[in-house]
């Protein structure tokens, strides 16, 4: 939710909507609506709600139990102050924002409360007026200038800006790899065995942006005033049950689960699930590497046209065999994980990006690794690379780009027109939810792995990552104004366990690319008569790049040296503040 300067209108300024089942009894919905309205001291949301205009609704799929939930403007206060908010003061600092400095604070905004199982849908309204604008500095110019990152965060929150600003990073960080593979295309391009320089580039770039990478998204926290937000108590995931019982720290009932049962539930049902998972990828990538033989035979055996374009017909079927796979995966991923019934969201989301990473690491990368460093076969290696990153982005394309783009042709464009408020609210639930960044950050950390692990073979491919990129950027900021409900907003202070995911993807880039130094003719000229000091000196340099990468993120500071000084500042503030308080708060007889 979000609402500007510290002044509020009169009466009920509708912010969410709460849509509940049709079939809910009359006595659930008062109890619900009861909550939502009681005073805080009474264990209510104390919030002001109202029930939609029912001759508004279409009749066939008439719903009466949909509501619009609001604050009064001391709420929104007590609210931003509750949550511990870092807002900017009137000095251009940012501070932990307190109801009695309101009219010090320029603006701030509020979390929702979490969904409760029997609601079908909650979500916040759009803005119309300041979507139309966000939509016209964000996808509807053509510009060279940076996306608008805070006016996004301003209407979607840091999570989703933070995203976008990522988005924009690595699409700059990947500009000097792709000039480096088309000035590297201007030689002899069929000479496989010229990509040692190009693999040395790939080792240091790989190590470099992510150090700059934290050092950015610290700026922006700051500048958004979540960098020192301190974390707030997680309540339940809507999803959790159990049985009924106390809570030992916050002394209030909620549902119980033993962390033995999920901890079975992990190692004895998940995780032999997860290992046979990847044994079919396994098996998939023999089958193709069989196709591939078989392609390769016919071509040898008559060489035409057609069995030349034969010889791309298995990597394009396994690329999209891959695609669907990885799909069919991520469902039953989501379904185990919250089978094993986490108790809060961030636990989750740990366990889900950790099942997914590993599924499509494996299926994504393991015909590269086997062509690479089993076969040795650079040229199968290249076409196979191009193959597999090409189709994926056609698909990508089509799926995020094109297909959105003609759904919203037949889409009521409630954000053009005037429309009532109850006619919007029909609209907006009518339209697709969306389900946080996951899917975003998982299609780059692919992407990134494509580059930064093989495209020493294929300069071309960080060319192919900045286009779709680029396209990216403006298909994901359309969806968002266009397709999808608004979000509730989702402080963030980083990319959350993404940073760590990509950073461990970059180790493993340094590996292979020292691996590809050691295979190349010119590694082997030093060496001619030893396979062993060889390999001895493969290994010696990729952990001096490992020790180097660890040592720069060490000596390298997260944070930038000035918003530490700002901190360290407000801090000490702080803390004379509070002695002032300590001091005036002395009763007068302790002086006598």
């Amino acid at each position: 939710m979000e609402v500007s300067g510290t002044r509020c209108s009169p009466g009920i300024l509708p912010l969410v909507v709460v849509v509940l089942s049709p079939d809910t009894k009359e006595e659930t919905v008062a109890w619900l609506l009861r909550r939502i309205r009681e005073k805080q001291q009474a264990g209510g949301a104390e919030l002001l709600v109202n029930r939609l205009h029912s001759e508004v609704v279409d009749k066939e799929k008439e719903n009466p139990n949909i509501f619009l939930v609001a604050a009064s403007c001391q709420r929104l206060l007590s609210g931003a102050e509750d949550l511990g908010l870092f807002k900017e003061f009137s000095d251009g600092s940012m501070r932990s924002f307190t109801c009695i400095n309101s009219h010090n604070f320029k603006e701030f905004h509020v979390r929702r409360l979490q969904s409760k199982r029997i609601l079908i849908q909650m979500f916040p309204l759009h803005d119309r007026e300041e979507l139309k604008r966000l939509s016209f500095k964000w996808y509807k110019k053509v510009k060279t200038s940076l996306q608008p990152l805070d006016d996004i965060r301003h209407y979607y929150g840091e999570s989703l800006a933070l995203y976008f600003g990522f988005l924009e990073y690595f699409t700059m960080a990947l500009v000097p790899l792709a000039l480096m593979g088309l000035l590297y295309c201007q030689f002899d391009w069929e000479n496989y065995d010229k990509y040692v320089f190009f693999a040395a580039f790939n080792l240091i770039w790989c190590t470099v942006i992510f150090e700059l990478w934290k050092r950015c998204s610290a700026s922006l926290a700051y500048h958004w005033g979540t960098l020192s937000r301190k974390k707030v108590f997680e309540e339940p995931r809507p999803g959790f049950h159990g049985i009924l019982g106390f809570n030992p720290v916050t002394g209030r009932e909620e549902p119980l689960y033993p962390n033995f049962t999920r901890q079975l539930r992990i190692y004895l049902v998940s995780l032999p699930f997860v290992l046979l998972c990847l044994y079919i990828s396994l098996y998939v990538m023999m089958i193709y590497f069989q196709m591939e033989g078989w392609a390769l035979m016919l071509h040898e055996r008559e060489p035409t046209f057609w069995t030349k374009i034969l010889l791309f017909i298995p990597g394009v079927i396994y690329a999209v065999v891959i695609e669907v796979m990885n799909l069919i995966y991520r469902y039953a991923a989501e379904f185990l994980t919250e089978w094993e019934n986490h108790r809060l969201e961030s636990s989750y989301q740990n366990h889900l990006v950790l099942k997914v990473l590993v599924f499509n690491f494996l299926n994504c990368f393991a015909s590269l690794f086997y062509i690479a460093f089993i076969m040795q076969d650079l040229v199968l290696l290249r076409q196979n690379l191009a193959t597999l990153l090409i189709t994926s982005q056609i698909i990508n394309q089509f799926m995020e780009a094109f297909l959105p783009y003609w759904l919203q042709r037949g889409r009521n464009k409630m954000m053009i027109n005037e429309v009532s408020l109850n006619v919007q609210v029909r609209l907006e639930s009518d339209m697709n939810t969306y389900l946080g960044t996951f899917d975003d950050y998982l299609e780059l950390f692919l992407l990134f792995g494509y580059v930064s692990l093989f495209s020493s073979v294929y300069p071309l491919a960080a060319v192919f990552v900045v286009l779709n990129n680029i396209t990216e950027i403006y298909s994901d900021a359309f969806k968002m104004c266009n397709l999808f409900k608004r979000p509730f907003s989702d402080p963030a202070a980083n990319i959350g366990i993404w940073q760590l995911a990509f950073e461990a993807m970059s180790v493993i880039a340094i590996v292979t690319n020292c691996t590809l130094i050691g295979m190349s003719p010119q590694a082997r000229a030093y060496f001619p008569d030893s396979e062993i000091h060889l390999m001895l000196w493969t290994v010696a340099i990729e952990h001096g790049f490992l020790a180097f990468k660890f040592i720069l993120a060490f000596l390298v500071p997260d944070v930038p040296k000035h918003i530490q000084i700002k901190l360290a500042r407000l801090e000490f503030e702080s803390m004379e503040a509070l002695k002032k308080k300590k001091m005036f708060d002395i009763p007068v007889k302790s002086w006598l």
